[in-house]
């Protein structure tokens, strides 16, 4: 049987092969499938969300896709060598990655009325492909692979195999081949058999230098669990704004040295000062308003307007969030049995709540008991300066996990973060719409 041919970073994303499953699937339809971007756009776009985040080497890899799929070389220039209609969108793509709070329905309306004009749905098509590259950009980061994936990426070379790829990448491979997960795709069985014997071995049992390790971690959780916090709905809006504000004044990763776009990409980026910017600043001005999950949810709003105007996305979209929230094997750092609902469901509404989105329901004080500082620093960064984060960091975080569950951890900032930056897009298309 021919070896499975896959790219640096689906390799490490192969940790977890049932996830695996429905990022390739929803990757390959956004980009080959049917959908109303021409394919020049649709890989030209990605390049320019990963410029966003200064990530060199997905540039590269869909400079490459670009031209194999007979793209303009022109384009590859740089911005003003492309068509007023692709360079329209760029603000957004701007907006988007940085603040996406800041969308608006006239945006959406400039874009689809004038002589380059875009239809809605491939503004739909348009968000989808964006929003999904900057946050695999956060994940590149978040993942420490940066330095690996520069000494391997070059546009002209071919994909490379399983077995070199993990054996160059900071990855634990016995992990790899341990996962037992049940599924009918042959992915699950290719990824999870690579015979590798140059990965880093997991951390499990090295003291977490945040100071809470796992077994503390585990105690809350089960507490949490046991003896649930009965709150009055101010109470639980009380503790968001309280979380939200600690998140404005909790500090990125610092850049190591000021950071400089990388030349092979500056030609891929406007307005390089244009980052993120804290939701809610403590006395600032113009806040804007909480993104409030029962006025406008992913479940019962976004998934079937995706849906309608670029056929069959919204299903493969929610079939990957539901599998990154959701994804567990009962462990954590080598202890077995472990219910991790409550931890995940804490990274997951962290992170959200760093785009202003607030899950009504959810008692963000469990957020502060199940999250230290260290790893709220992290979680932050990876979000919104993803091009900070250094193998160190990766490193120091969460050193009591195994690498697989560090990357497990890492999906759920990707797969978040781009449920967050969707619902703002979406949001304001609905309200251009009607």
């Amino acid at each position: 049987m021919e070896e499975l041919k896959l790219d640096h970073v689906s390799l490490v994303i192969g940790y977890h092969p049932r996830y695996l499953e429905h990022f390739l699937r929803t990757q390959d339809f956004i980009m080959r499938g049917d959908g109303p971007l021409p394919y020049d756009y649709r890989y030209y776009l990605a390049i320019i969300a990963a410029a966003r985040h200064q990530c060199p080497y997905l540039v590269k890899m869909y400079e490459k896709e670009f031209l194999d799929q007979g793209g303009d070389v022109r384009w590859l220039s740089g911005l003003d060598f492309i068509p007023p209609k692709l360079r329209a969108i760029y603000d957004m793509n701007k907006l988007l990655a940085h603040r996406p709070w800041l969308l608006r329905q006239e945006h959406i309306e400039c874009l689809t009325k004038g002589k380059s004009s875009w239809s809605v749905s491939e503004v739909v098509h348009a968000m989808v492909l964006l929003s999904h590259f900057h946050s695999l950009s956060s994940f590149v980061f978040s993942c420490g692979l940066t330095q690996q994936l520069d000494s391997l990426s070059s546009p002209k070379s071919t994909s490379p195999t399983q077995k070199t790829v993990l054996s160059n990448l900071p990855i634990d491979n016995n992990n790899v081949m341990d996962l037992k997960l049940t599924s009918n795709n042959n992915l699950d069985k290719n990824v999870s058999t690579v015979d590798g014997k140059n990965g880093l071995s997991s951390n499990a049992g090295v003291q977490n230098k945040s100071g809470v390790s796992v077994e503390a971690l585990m105690e809350r959780m089960k507490v949490l669990s046991e003896k649930p916090d009965e709150c009055s709905e101010a109470e639980l809006s009380n503790r968001f704004k309280s979380v939200e504000l600690q998140t404005a004044e909790l500090p990125s990763a610092p850049a190591e040295k000021s950071i400089e776009v990388p030349p092979i990409i500056n030609h891929y980026i406007d307005d390089p000062s244009f980052t993120y910017q804290d939701f809610a600043r403590r006395g600032g001005e113009n806040i804007p308003n909480t993104f409030r999950i029962q006025d406008y949810s992913w479940d019962d709003h976004g998934y079937s307007l995706v849906n309608g105007l670029y056929d069959d996305v919204g299903y493969l979209l929610d079939n990957k969030f539901r599998v990154a929230y959701n994804l567990t094997y009962f462990t954590m750092g080598g202890n077995k049995n472990v219910d991790t609902s409550k931890f995940r469901r804490a990274i997951w509404n962290y992170i959200q709540c760093i785009y202003g989105i607030r899950h009504d329901d959810y008692d963000y004080g469990e957020v502060n008991q199940l999250l230290d500082r260290p790893l709220k620093m992290f979680i932050k960064t990876a979000c919104c300066f993803p091009e900070r984060i250094t193998k160190k960091d990766y490193d120091n975080i969460l050193m009591e996990l195994l690498d697989s569950e560090k990357v497990h951890v890492n999906l759920m900032i990707m797969e978040a973060r781009n449920q967050a930056e969707l619902l703002y897009a979406l949001r304001e298309i609905m309200r251009y719409m009607t």
